[in-house]
């Protein structure tokens, strides 16, 4: 103790509980929960202390611990007051170190420092002894023991908190392959880590709380459900690490764990409101002697198998917590030493971080594989873009085959029914008895002008008619002069038929050009029509001339049984009227969805 410092450890202690009030001289600390256990109720410490001289500078009160509610009066002057004491209000202040400054003018050479407190059941209430002195002398010692009680605790929260957010991260976004890639699912190493760090945070983190949002006791549950969840979620992660989850043994234990979470809030429960302190007491041995046995278990599996040294350093850390714990439990359960702190809180921090190690192990071997399983599966799928592209190449050239075979098939069709015909023809004619030039002449004009139009098709754009239609004007309309046949051309202007391919567009050339050339061969016609219309559901042609006509008969010829396939072909409709000496009508009706 520093010179100086007075320390008052003596009290006239008036206690009031059930409504009876007993007075008593004690020595300090004094702790409720000793005294007193499974009790709440008030009490008044009268601390009598005389001084060789009034100081001429400020003091300081440094009070270690107290609470749970308090008044704290020197020589009847109010120093401060926290909580009610006239009831439970729910609030602990108990949790942190209290320091007062006390002006000169309020010490006296006989003083009487009065203390008043309202304790509740299990919440560590009571009066440590009280120093006084300059603050030069005792504000070191309150700053000591703030730091380890409240600025650890919160060191020790915000790490739990950051590890545990981080593997709650890693678990929700990271996900585990088969080599095969057939099943996937997300590694339970990180659940069970993320958990547990984010109950010790709560755990902790209700010493930093002086204002619980939930009343007492339901409160008090908080913090030892959250150490039973901690235990569980650590034993959980050490059974993952070491493959024990599928083990008989391992069903058995987790049953157990599952035994003491059941049980969790039911001890503090009774320790707590209904005045059983035993019952939590035997429920923290539980856990100390249930995790020894794993701990020792797990650091012997360690060393047999001869497992990475992180995982003998996780079960070394169980140990190490399992022994602090047992202190803790001796000394705030067993044999209650009031004003001590819980070194469990800082110890847990050296498991924390054997876990958070070996998440970054296992997270940077996981990402690892990935990589692996990406290239693997990159060089599978260059193999199949490479048999594909070979597949492809092939297919393009069979389909290129019967592009050609199917084109050499139209060029012979279309010379079959255009020029070979004509020559044809002409071949007869040369072998009647008496030729007739001009039927010679206009049968071999014919077939040219059939070749010309074959290549002509070949530069009119899919599905344009009115270009079709101009290219026959231009290569028959000479023709149609010389023959003294007037040609009326109506032909509006006609939208773009985009079911008419290159194909289809050389069916319609050969159906009109079939019409044209009847007529001028023969129909003996003064005058032609060529009309082309659109109306809402396509496009109608119609070549009309009025020449002889003629009669219907149960044989067509090839030319109008040539027309009504190609027009078939081309998802036309074709109609043909005709009498004789009426002249002969070819009406023609493309629909806009015609299919071929």
């Amino acid at each position: 103790m520093p010179t100086n410092v007075l320390l008052i450890d003596r009290a006239t202690l008036t206690v009031t509980l059930a409504e009876q009030t007993h007075t008593r001289e004690v020595s300090l600390p004094y702790h409720w929960d000793k005294h007193h256990p499974g009790q709440s109720g008030e009490a008044v410490f009268d601390l009598r202390f005389h001084l060789p001289e009034r100081p001429e500078e400020p003091w300081s009160l440094y009070l270690p611990r107290l609470g749970n509610a308090y008044e704290i009066s020197l020589n009847q002057t109010l120093l401060q007051r926290k909580g009610q004491l006239a009831g439970p209000d729910g609030r602990d202040y108990a949790q942190a170190p209290h320091l007062l400054t006390l002006a000169p003018k309020l010490l006296r050479r006989d003083n009487v420092l009065t203390i008043s407190i309202r304790a509740e059941i299990g919440r560590r209430g009571g009066l440590s002894p009280v120093l006084l002195g300059p603050p030069t002398k005792v504000d070191p010692l309150y700053q000591k023991n703030h730091f380890w009680r409240v600025t650890g605790s919160v060191a020790v929260v915000a790490f739990s908190f950051l590890v545990g957010i981080l593997a709650m991260t890693l678990w929700a976004t990271q996900t585990t392959a088969s080599p095969t890639w057939q099943t996937q699912g997300r590694d339970p190493v990180y659940l069970y880590v993320g958990l547990a760090e984010l109950f010790w945070t709560l755990r902790v983190g209700d010493s930093l709380i002086e204002t619980p949002p939930l009343p007492w006791p339901w409160w008090g549950l908080i913090p030892v459900v959250a150490l039973g969840a901690w235990g569980c979620s650590m034993a959980l992660f050490c059974m993952e690490v070491a493959d024990w989850r599928a083990s008989q043994r391992s069903r058995w234990f987790k049953g157990w764990l599952a035994a003491l979470m059941t049980a969790s809030p039911l001890a503090a429960l009774m320790a707590l409101n209904w005045g059983v302190p035993v019952a939590l007491t035997l429920w923290y041995a539980a856990m100390g002697i249930t995790f020894l046995g794993f701990g020792s278990a797990y650091l012997w599996y360690g060393f047999k198998t001869g497992v990475a040294w992180p995982h003998r350093l996780v079960g070394m850390a169980i140990l190490f917590n399992v022994a602090v714990g047992m202190r803790d439990l001796y000394v705030f359960r067993i044999n209650p030493t009031y004003g001590e702190n819980s070194l469990m809180r800082y110890s847990v921090v050296l498991f924390g971080m054997a876990l958070a190690w070996i998440v970054i192990i296992r997270f940077r071997t996981a990402s690892t594989q990935a990589r692996e399983l990406m290239q693997t599966l990159q060089i599978r799928i260059s193999e199949k873009e490479a048999e594909l592209t070979t597949i492809h190449q092939a297919k393009q050239t069979v389909l290129s085959k019967r592009a050609r075979t199917a084109e050499r098939t139209r060029i012979l069709r279309d010379m079959h029914d255009g020029v070979g015909a004509h020559i044809s023809s002409a071949i007869r004619q040369l072998q009647q008895d008496h030729l007739e030039k001009g039927e010679l002449l206009s049968t071999m004009h014919d077939a040219l002008d059939q070749l010309k139009m074959s290549v002509d098709v070949l530069s009119v754009p899919e599905g344009d008619v009115n270009t079709l239609l101009a290219s026959l004007r231009y290569r028959l309309e000479p023709r149609l002069k010389l023959a003294g046949i007037q040609l009326v051309w109506a032909v509006d202007a006609l939208p773009v038929l985009a079911q008419l391919d290159s194909q289809r567009m050389r069916h319609l050339q050969f159906v009109l050009y079939e019409a044209l050339s009847n007529v001028l061969q023969h129909a003996h016609a003064q005058t032609i029509h060529v009309e082309a219309t659109a109306s809402q559901d396509g496009v109608n042609l119609v070549v009309r001339d009025d020449g002889s006509g003629f009669i219907a008969v149960d044989q067509p010829s090839k030319g109008l049984t040539s027309m009504r396939e190609r027009c078939r072909l081309l998802g036309a409709e074709l109609a043909i009227s005709s009498a004789p000496e009426s002249g002969t009508e070819v009406r023609l009706r493309i629909p806009f969805t015609a299919d071929a």
